[in-house]
């Protein structure tokens, strides 16, 4: 892709997904997702029905009549947006691949972090970490962010989220706000989540095509693993076939959602031909 095709391909985005991070998503996301606590702002005189345990003693001394302390919320939080870049998700069945919805789930965080403030960072992972660019604030930097995650070539198409999990906390000292956007074809890593999400504010986004729970009855066909790249000759007509696969597939799903559940991480469905914004807006509000 040149230079003005990945530039106009960035602004469609950015259009699109500032659109819903303006109008939609930025009030509930303030809501949702709280600061690290409150910090002292000024002082005033009490007022009735004002808490008595926020006079502050010393001022009110001084001026012989009651004065509190104001509080407000502290805000500022970073948000790390860890996105599988793995051979699964160069799929897609109807009008888009998985990785083109997840960049527009990606970017509508991102923008909606930055109208509170926030700093976003990425991690881009396969089998392995093949780019982290560290959390920042601003516009810029999140077309940064949107830029990587539309041209960025990874070295493998294997998944491995324990290791990018394990980076992410090597990084992120301090709590953060932590998006895994995959589909979650991977094994082994409930407790590097449990550990994760022991510390930082953790959410899965599941994003899958409606034609990987099942394979259709189409006879004899030639499928490649896109993580492998291996080709084989599959029998779609054989029941125990289907079967298998189902079960395969589900078993991965259920992995998934056990996973994050018993971490106390929350978790988003996000099929390719459904509207996401729905489904975030939903879990934004039960969160809130």
């Amino acid at each position: 892709m040149d230079t003005k095709d990945l530039l106009k391909k960035v602004r469609k985005i950015e259009i699109k997904t500032r659109r819903l991070s303006d109008h939609i998503f930025g009030g509930e996301y303030h809501s949702t997702f709280k600061g690290r606590g409150m910090t002292f702002s000024e002082v005033r005189q009490y007022q009735f029905g004002d808490d008595v345990r926020n006079i502050d003693w010393n001022v009110t001394a001084r001026y012989n009549e009651p004065y509190i302390k104001v509080f407000e919320e502290e805000r500022e939080l970073t948000m790390m947006l860890m996105v599988d870049v793995s051979g699964s998700e160069l799929f897609g069945t109807d009008q888009q691949f998985k990785n083109e919805v997840v960049t527009e789930i990606a970017a509508t965080l991102a923008f909606s972090a930055t109208q509170n403030n926030d700093k976003i960072g990425l991690i881009l992972f396969s089998d392995k970490v093949e780019l982290y660019i560290p959390p920042k604030k601003g516009r810029s930097h999140v077309l940064r962010i949107i830029r990587e995650l539309i041209e960025f070539q990874p070295e493998s198409k294997q998944t491995n989220l324990a290791e990018a999990l394990k980076f992410m906390q090597n990084v992120m000292k301090k709590k953060a706000i932590v998006f895994v956007l995959s589909d979650f074809i991977a094994d082994d890593y409930h407790h590097t989540m449990k550990i994760a999400a022991g510390k930082h504010d953790v959410t899965g986004i599941r994003v899958y095509d409606k034609h990987e729970e099942e394979i259709p009855n189409l006879g004899v066909v030639q499928m490649q693993d896109e993580e492998t790249g291996e080709y084989m000759l599959v029998n779609t007509s054989s029941k125990t076939v289907r079967r298998n696969y189902a079960r395969f597939y589900n078993e991965k799903v259920n992995y998934y959602k056990e996973s994050f559940n018993k971490a106390g991480a929350g978790t988003i469905d996000c099929r390719v031909d459904e509207s996401y914004v729905k489904k975030m807006l939903g879990y934004f509000k039960r969160r809130g």
